[in-house]
């Protein structure tokens, strides 16, 4: 059987790559479990000191598993109730460094956004589709987006639903650098390694100082996006022909 996540030991660095990729790595239960269970193993290891995320090419991650919430609706959505890996990326009091290697779309870019910082191949795309396919993000987007890339850019991201590509992304702040995609992991476990430099109580120290910060700041917007996403009834009857309508919008933008 193919496992959904392969995990590497770099040193004190762990690679974590989504591994669905006839999915687009689309988050189904089993991926979600596998995926919130390693990161928090690897947060309580002390010897684990940075976290490399990346996906299997073709893609990052696709968000939601698009087909499982056409049929399932709720039901699906009741995996992020119990169990919400979006969130939790951003929560986590080891640094994330996310490898972003294809598309990124709507809970793929709010997984992403968890991320301390990004680093792009030159193959990575993003988009914000969550209103093409009839739902709200609940992933903490409408906060973290905007910290980004600035108000302006994530509104229009998130109302067009328009690809951004990763010459854009590190034009607007989305990504820190573009690499050669053959470069992306080499080069970011790289830059994971100068993260483990620093003594580990003082770099814990340093993440919550800016984890507390940001919280701070924008505990407000992340209230308003829980209560209005939690109080939205979605219209399943019709995802199935979002589903298809972006996907086929997001191909023939990518041609």
């Amino acid at each position: 059987m193919t496992t959904v996540l392969h995990t590497e030991k770099h040193g004190t660095v762990r690679l974590v790559t989504l591994n669905r990729p006839d999915a687009r790595n689309s988050l189904s239960a089993e991926l979600v479990g596998a995926l919130s269970a390693e990161l928090r193993s690897a947060d309580a290891d002390p010897t684990v000191r940075a976290i490399v995320l990346t996906g299997t090419d073709p893609a990052f991650c696709a968000g939601l598993d698009l087909k499982a919430l056409a049929a399932d609706g709720a039901d699906y959505l009741r995996i992020f109730e119990d169990d919400d890996v979006i969130r939790l990326i951003g929560e986590l009091h080891t640094p994330v460094i996310g490898a972003v290697n294809g598309a990124a779309f709507t809970g793929g870019l709010e997984m992403a956004l968890g991320c301390d910082f990004l680093v792009a191949s030159e193959r990575a795309v993003f988009a914000d589709t969550h209103a093409r396919v009839g739902v709200l993000p609940g992933g903490g987007l409408t906060a973290r987006l905007p910290d980004r890339v600035g108000t302006a850019w994530a509104r229009r991201m998130s109302f067009t639903g328009d690809l951004v590509d990763a010459r854009l992304a590190v034009r607007i702040g989305l990504v820190t650098e573009v690499v050669p995609h053959a470069d992306l992991i080499p080069h970011v476990l790289g830059i994971a390694s100068r993260v483990t430099d620093a003594p580990g109580a003082i770099m814990g120290s340093l993440k919550h100082m800016y984890a507390e910060g940001w919280a701070a700041v924008n505990a407000p917007v992340l209230d308003v996006e829980h209560r209005l996403a939690s109080a939205e009834t979605p219209d399943w009857s019709g995802l199935e022909n979002n589903r298809r309508q972006v996907l086929d919008r997001n191909r023939s933008q990518l041609d």
